[in-house]
């Protein structure tokens, strides 16, 4: 009774605050012909059955966020058409936009490959001396992150499990296991370690994440392996930092505060506007103004487009999870007239055939997320579902249902891709039921996935609990090209490298690095950094190997678990692979959100940055079951022997007569009744 009485109270609040805004309105703005309305009314009804396809069209073109298509959308609400309204041309077009996409890629196992693309542009400055305080589609606490702390670019990924090169492919956007950041600051700081590390305790709060234990013992100064994703050419490497936490583990409390920065969140009820203004549609009130309506879509548009599949249930349930936040200045046409400032979510996800518990080979958007598509984001501009058709297309691998006759070809990492694409923001796409439940229903296990030119592992060699030796693996696959390749391994301290015992080889002979840069570590102050640049020769393996000496910590140093071993981040590899297509070297806003993240420079090229495993470590552990028993033992002593000398000092002897026996008091009392003394 106490829910449904707040209910209806949450209700009629909505419903006086829709009133006291259409008040306002109807005083503003006064009516010239109103003793004509219930004409012009019927006229309208009238050319809206005359051309129904025109009012549909207009209403599907309300998903561009402007304020002219805000009218056309309340008009359809209204259920009338709206030439009648006029908008002023001193209105300011919005300078945000927002697009989201949805990839699906089947893997040749039976397994599915999703991958979430959401992006926010907006032609902002947040260095500027007057704060920006009006926040539409970007989300105002990273703003503030960016203003704040003087950010040219942030990084920020969040992974379960790890991406199988080998049985999937390359992933549209890497990271390793556990958490990732790395960040660019302006050159206006003047202390970049301290701004880092206050950055990164916000950071923490803004995800709910364990980013709070990053400090100088794990955080390195990439010299070459991370060069900004955005506009400009920094070469001065001491405004980066570079940082990984291997254990980190991903969970729901990570996912929801990485929702909450989307325009459009992931709830499922109808939104209370639209009974609003139905309610006033009744009562026959005239509709509210453009800046009212802008408003209620922004603060009501939480239950529509491809955020509602973000169920948490679902998305962990699966082999492999990746959310990631990325922020950048990118340029706004090809030209790069105009810039703005870039923010890209994006979350990869690997639903695998048996852990799912699937009976057979078919995959639907019900059985993936438990739940389906009703319609586009109203605050995005782009809402796409793709669907990778490049090995099905004939349709001998894999049925689709239902089908779509609009396809499209992309360059993604070298290759000539085709998708199917489903245009969230056309009512055709979703069918009479209103609703979209994708079906891929596989018909032959035939057929190999394309190796990847490149690809990595790494592991720990040796015997003991005092050296080691750390492989790193890397297969150039290409059959007749060489190219450089660019390692970067962050080492803990703990782990001290015998740099003079490292080794390159390729088909077995020495491989010479053109470019090294190692930074020997400090113990509990700053990890080791080797950076190298290698040349791969083709279809090789080139083995990468070092010593290390493991350290004996502290007592008080070591984690609950300590028997569980420490883990090292995973390397970091970098590389142009030579591509089979021509690449696109002109970053648009036309192209797919998949396929336009990494800068492209050279036609013949693309960029690659993959992640090895991250090791696990065992260290010199004590018996920390020893100082229990030494406890133990000493208690006992201390009660034993104490307790019998300090009992034999304070205890007092007093003499007592013996007993007699039970003879002697019977001879006794016999005695007393004759009279004679006792014996």
């Amino acid at each position: 009774m106490a829910a449904h009485r707040c209910s209806c109270w949450s209700w009629l609040l909505i419903l006086f605050s829709l009133s006291v805004f259409v008040v306002a309105d109807i005083h503003e703005t006064t009516p010239v012909n109103d003793h004509h309305g219930g004409v012009d009314h019927n006229a309208q009804t009238a050319e809206q059955t005359a051309d129904q396809p025109a009012v549909e069209e207009r209403r599907w073109e309300a998903t561009e966020v402007k304020e002219a298509a805000t009218v056309d959308a309340a008009a359809d609400i209204q259920g009338t058409s709206a030439p009648e309204t006029v908008v002023p041309s001193s209105v300011p077009q919005p300078k945000d936009d927002f697009q989201e996409e949805l990839v699906i890629r089947p893997l040749h196992s039976g397994d599915i490959y999703a991958s979430f693309q959401f992006r926010t542009l907006w032609d902002t400055d947040f260095m500027r001396e007057n704060k920006v305080s009006h926040y539409r589609l970007f989300p105002k606490s990273l703003g503030q992150v960016i203003s704040k702390f003087s950010v040219r670019e942030l990084h920020i990924s969040f992974t379960q499990g790890y991406w199988r090169t080998m049985q999937w492919g390359q992933p549209f956007i890497p990271s390793p296991p556990g958490a990732e950041l790395w960040v660019w600051f302006q050159d206006s700081v003047t202390d970049v370690d301290a701004t880092w590390k206050e950055l990164t305790n916000v950071l923490s709060g803004i995800f709910c994440a364990s980013l709070n234990f990053i400090d100088s013992t794990n955080t390195v100064q990439p010299s070459a392996s991370f060069k900004p994703l955005g506009l400009g050419n920094v070469t001065d490497h001491s405004f980066l930092r570079y940082a990984t936490l291997p254990r980190e583990i991903v969970c729901t409390e990570n996912l929801t505060p990485w929702k909450k920065l989307l325009p459009c969140g992931s709830k499922v009820n109808v939104p209370p506007f639209t009974c609003a203004f139905f309610f006033l549609k009744k009562r026959g009130t005239s509709m509210p103004s453009v800046s009212v309506l802008s408003f209620l879509l922004t603060m009501f548009s939480e239950q529509a487009g491809l955020a509602v599949l973000l169920k948490s249930e679902k998305l962990f349930h699966s082999s492999f999870h990746s959310q990631a936040v990325h922020i950048r200045s990118v340029c706004q046409d090809w030209q790069c007239k105009t810039t703005s400032w870039e923010l890209r979510q994006t979350l990869n996800s690997v639903f695998d055939l048996h852990n799912s518990g699937q009976t057979k080979r078919e995959w639907s958007l019900f059985k993936m997320f438990s739940r389906t598509l009703t319609e586009a984001c109203p605050l995005a501009s782009s809402s796409k579902l793709y669907i990778d058709i490049t090995d099905n297309p004939q349709g001998e691998q894999f049925e689709l249902s239902p089908a779509t006759s609009l396809l499209s070809q992309a360059v993604v990492l070298g290759d000539r891709r085709t998708f199917s694409v489903y245009d969230l923001t056309q009512e055709t796409t979703f069918g009479t039921v209103r609703s979209l439940n994708l079906l891929i229903r596989w018909k032959s296990n035939e057929g190999e996935m394309l190796r990847p030119l490149l690809h990595a592992e790494r592991y720990v060699a040796g015997y003991g609990l005092q050296t080691g030796e750390i492989h790193t693996l890397m297969y150039n696959n290409h059959p007749y090209r060489s190219f450089p390749v660019l390692l970067l391994d962050s080492v803990p301290w703990y782990l001290r490298l015998y740099i003079h015992t490292l080794s390159v080889t390729s088909k077995g002979k020495d491989n010479k690095p053109s470019y090294i840069h190692y930074e020997p570590s400090k113990d509990r102050v700053k990890p080791h950094l080797l950076e190298m640049l290698i040349q791969l020769p083709p279809n090789s393996v080139t083995e990468v190997t070092v010593q290390f000496e493991r350290a004996l910590l502290k007592w008080t140093e070591y984690p609950p678990d300590p028997n569980h071993g420490f883990y090292v981040g995973s390397s970091v590899i970098s590389s142009l692979v030579p591509s089979t297509v021509a690449m696109h070297t002109n970053s648009t806003r036309e192209r797919p959100l998949f396929s336009s993240f990494f800068p492209c420079k050279e036609e013949s090229s693309y960029f690659v940055r993959i992640y090895t495993e991250p090791l696990l470590v065992n260290l010199p552990t004590p018996d920390f079951s020893m100082p229990y028993n030494v406890i133990c033992l000493t208690c006992t002593v201390v009660a034993v022997g104490y307790g019998s000398l300090y009992n034999l000092l304070t205890r007092s002897f007093q003499i007592e007569e013996p007993n007699p026996g039970l003879a002697k008091r019977i001879a006794n009392v016999i005695r007393r009744m004759r009279g004679v003394p006792p014996l």
